[in-house]
């Protein structure tokens, strides 16, 4: 036990410990008591933003979850798809693509909002 002292005044005997006087020789040992709190203080922001950006459903295996952004200048948005175990990453921009192809069939929009995609029956089956 080295940091415990013996010290002898008269008849009685004293036991002190060195650390509790302040007669450490290390001038550093409170810096790992700071990166402690350091490290407390990052994972508490951790989890709040965790649960502010409700990303919870993201560690679930059953979930869908999509994330979009903003990405550069030209207004364009990245969307992160992510649907089970299988990650998309989508370029969303505002420019209009031309190109030759094949009209499939048409799409009508009812009246009470929903889509009804009807295949153009001449496609060649």
């Amino acid at each position: 036990m080295r940091y415990i002292k013996r010290h002898r005044t008269g008849l009685a005997q004293k036991w002190r410990v060195d650390s509790l006087y302040g007669e450490d020789d290390d001038p550093m040992s409170g810096v790992s008591n700071l990166f402690d709190i350091g490290l407390v203080f990052i994972v508490g922001l951790v989890l709040v933003l965790f649960g502010a950006y409700k990303l919870q459903d993201m560690l679930e295996v059953a979930s869908s979850v999509s994330i979009e952004a903003p990405k550069g200048k030209d207004q364009s948005l990245e969307r992160m798809l992510e649907q089970g175990k299988m990650i998309k990453n989508l370029k969303i921009t505002q420019e209009k693509l031309k190109g030759r192809g094949e009209r499939l069939g048409v799409a009508y929009r009812l009246r009470d909002g929903s889509m009804v995609y009807v295949p153009e029956s001449g496609s060649g089956e």
